[in-house]
């Protein structure tokens, strides 16, 4: 499956999710899709993005480390679905979006924690969500800046 279509899927089922539990299982699927998607961009993605991807991958990856891990059938578990990454800055802001929404969902599970141990379980994990999403803004950033790059060229080309 495309990385937009799960990334989608996993906005739809984050948002849905309602009890702790649920929501700490979305998060955890949204890191590991993040480190997934990391992964396929350090490999396959342009060259000017490879860099960033990896930090990505062992960001989110953290961000996966810091949560319980959930007990999910293979066929459940969204970043092994990932087949193709399909375009680069499409993916990229879908996932920022994503990691956003994680972001502000872990806010709300800290803020009504019971224990301690959850509250910073979902500090470290608003941190590594945060950190990701500055990845991907970056990576972002490089496209755009390539892109910019090659119009010029092309206009010094032309003229």
């Amino acid at each position: 499956m495309d990385a937009v279509r799960l990334i989608v899927t996993s906005r739809r089922a984050l948002a849905g999710s309602g009890e702790p539990p649920e929501v700490m299982t979305e998060v955890w699927q949204a890191q590991a899709l993040a480190q997934a998607i990391g992964s396929r961009l350090a490999v396959f993605g342009p060259p000017e993005l490879r860099g960033e991807a990896l930090g990505l991958t062992e960001l989110a990856g953290r961000g996966c480390g810091v949560l319980v891990t959930p007990e999910l059938d293979a066929g459940d578990l969204r970043a092994a679905q990932l087949t193709e990454l399909g375009d680069a800055r499409q993916a990229l802001m879908y996932l920022g979006g994503l990691l956003g929404e994680v972001g502000i969902a872990l806010v709300g599970l800290a803020s009504s924690a019971d224990d301690e141990s959850t509250y910073w379980q979902c500090m470290e994990a608003i941190d590594a969500a945060d950190e990701s999403r500055d990845r991907v803004l970056e990576m972002l950033r490089r496209l755009a800046d390539r892109d910019r790059e090659q119009v010029l060229q092309e206009q010094r080309e032309a003229g």
